[in-house]
Parts: C-alpha cells; sequence; structure tokens
C-alpha cells in the first residue's frame, strides 16, 4: 500500500469504536478468518491498528477495499455527519448543463438490505486525484423521489444533482430544506413514516402515555381542555415515536415593524434574523409544550410546518413562508 493507502486506513480505524472493530472487519470480505484470529483485540487500538497496516499490506490490499470497509461502516452507523434532503421532480425544458469532465472522481455503490441505494463519491479533477479522506456519501430509497446527502462542497454540490437526475431519469432536483444528523429521522419526516394523527369531526380523545392522578373536584372542568390540547398536539407533530429532529431554523427578511423605534421602522431594508429551535427530539419536545399547556393552541403554522412540509428550514419574508 501506497502512503495515502495507509492514512485512509489509519483514520477509518480510528473513527470506528472499539468495541465495534471486530464485528465491522468481520464483515468486510478482504479477511479470513485465520486473520481475523491473528489480530489480537486485547491490545491498544494503536497497536492493533499498526497490525492491521501490516496485514493488509501483505495481502495488497488497495484504497478500492480500504474505501468498501468504511462503507460498511457508515451504512451500519451513519449518523455521522449533517444530511440533506432533497427530492426529485419531474422533467424540466431548460435543465442546466455541467461539463463532467473537469472532474476526476471514484465511485462505489452498494445496495442496502432496507431497498436503498448508498453511493459513495470522491473527488478530484484534471490536477489531482480523487481525495478519499473527504467523501461525499448519497443514499437514494428506491420508489421514492427522495435523496440524502452528506459531505458536499459547494463546488460539486451541482455536478452531483445532475449526475443523480440522469442516473434517476428525472428532470431536476431541489432542496427540501430539511438536514440533520440522523438520517433515519429525517427520512421517515420526508416518507411520512411515522404515526401521524389527522384532524376529525368527531374527535376520539388520544389517551396520555403517562395519565397523572387528577383531583376528583376538578376532572370534569379540565378534562376537555387537556383532550382537545393532546388532540391538538399529536395533530400538529405526530402520536407515538416521533423522527429525532435536533432542530429547526427560522430566517427572518421582514420590516420591522415598532411605532417606538421609528429608526428601524423608517427602513426600506427588511429586518433579518435567525431564530432557531434546538433539543435533542425537536418534535417531542414541541408536542409536549403544546399537550401540556405550556404553548397555546391551536399550534402556529410555522411549527406545525415541519412535520406538515417535511422541512426544518424556514425563510419568512412579508409575503408568507
Amino acid at each position: 500500500m501506497d502512503d495515502s493507502t495507509k492514512r485512509i486506513l489509519q483514520r477509518l480505524i480510528r473513527r470506528i469504536p472499539f468495541q465495534m472493530l471486530h464485528t465491522m472487519l468481520g464483515k468486510w470480505a478482504h479477511l479470513s478468518n485465520e486473520d481475523l484470529h491473528s489480530l489480537d483485540f486485547t491490545q491498544p487500538k494503536w497497536v492493533l491498528t499498526e497490525h492491521l497496516l501490516a496485514l493488509c499490506e501483505e495481502k495488497g490490499l488497495t484504497v478500492k477495499h480500504i474505501t468498501e470497509l468504511e462503507m460498511i461502516y457508515i451504512i451500519e452507523n451513519p449518523n455521522q455527519g449533517m444530511w440533506h434532503g432533497f427530492q426529485l421532480l419531474d422533467a424540466e425544458e431548460d435543465a442546466p448543463s455541467i461539463e463532467l469532465t473537469q472532474f476526476k472522481v471514484s465511485i462505489k455503490i452498494k445496495k442496502h438490505t432496507d431497498e436503498a441505494i448508498w453511493i459513495r463519491v470522491a473527488w478530484g479533477d484534471n490536477f489531482t486525484k480523487p481525495n478519499h479522506l473527504k467523501p461525499t456519501y448519497v443514499v437514494h430509497h428506491l420508489q421514492t423521489p427522495y435523496v440524502f446527502v452528506t459531505g458536499v462542497t459547494s463546488k460539486h454540490k451541482p455536478l452531483l444533482n445532475q449526475a443523480l437526475v440522469l442516473a434517476t431519469r428525472y428532470g431536476s432536483m431541489k432542496d427540501a430544506h430539511l438536514s440533520g444528523r440522523n438520517l433515519i429521522a429525517i427520512r421517515d419526516l420526508l416518507t411520512r413514516q411515522y404515526q401521524q394523527v389527522f384532524p376529525t369531526k368527531h374527535p376520539k380523545p388520544l389517551q396520555e402515555k403517562n395519565p397523572v392522578p387528577r383531583n376528583p373536584n376538578i376532572e370534569n372542568e379540565q378534562a376537555e381542555n387537556t383532550e382537545n390540547r393532546l388532540q391538538m398536539a399529536c395533530e400538529a407533530f405526530g402520536d407515538g415515536t416521533l423522527p429525532q429532529l435536533q432542530k429547526a431554523v427560522y430566517k427572518l427578511e421582514t420590516k420591522f415593524r415598532d411605532n417606538s423605534n421609528k429608526t428601524l421602522t423608517g427602513r426600506e431594508e427588511p429586518f433579518r434574523g435567525v431564530v432557531e429551535f434546538a433539543s435533542t427530539n425537536l418534535l417531542e419536545s414541541l408536542r409536549h409544550c403544546v399537550s401540556s399547556g405550556m404553548a397555546s393552541t391551536p399550534v402556529t403554522p410555522l411549527l406545525s410546518s415541519i412535520t406538515q412540509k417535511g422541512r426544518n428550514y424556514f425563510v419568512i419574508t412579508d409575503k408568507g413562508v
């Protein structure tokens, strides 16, 4: 192996938690059982890494084989970076054209058991080799118009978009304005793979997960309000286990309105600001705030749009969201 391949393998082994290393190597097709038994997993990780490097060099493994191990690890542990959702659309008349020959890429494709196509792209150009230390990962679930991408730069994004559009036979691709570190969560949010609650004319009260004993004297008075709040909370954000979204961002570009502040009110350009809601599980937190009475009802469309539109990035102007 050359030095660059060794660096790629060393960096990959550092990324894989020690307790997972034996399992990942066992799923790699390039080490036999005898090879695995020759590795002492009781040794410090840096010692084990040196032995693994020597073994891979002896077997003549290349960067192609090393990236296969990386894909095994990333597919089973996808929450390694910021994932961005995109939606494939029908054909457009004026589709942009990009000169593909100005780039050199190394591409590896793997089909997962859940009918998802995983693509690893290492980017280069006419003057540099593909950079395997900073790859782009793409996930496309078959039979859906959604694509999820992590690790792509603004320079390579137009080329990747066109390549995906051509490969999937769609006309174009747009940003879904949904991102997060939990790939499964943003996939479930876009594809509506969670328990939704729809408004009904005569709603049946939803049962609270952990009902709190109430004072009998005020139970009848509070029961209707409690049921309505829980119903509206679940209609807005869903019932049961919700996609684990970490944040929602609202970018404000509206005219400043405050009669007590003539300086800002008189400005022609819009007032700009950013509001961000963050939590380990934002949808669960918002549902709890509404159902417990901490937030007013009905739920503002600015919050319910997270699930209804499947996005967590919004630009608010005087014309609307």
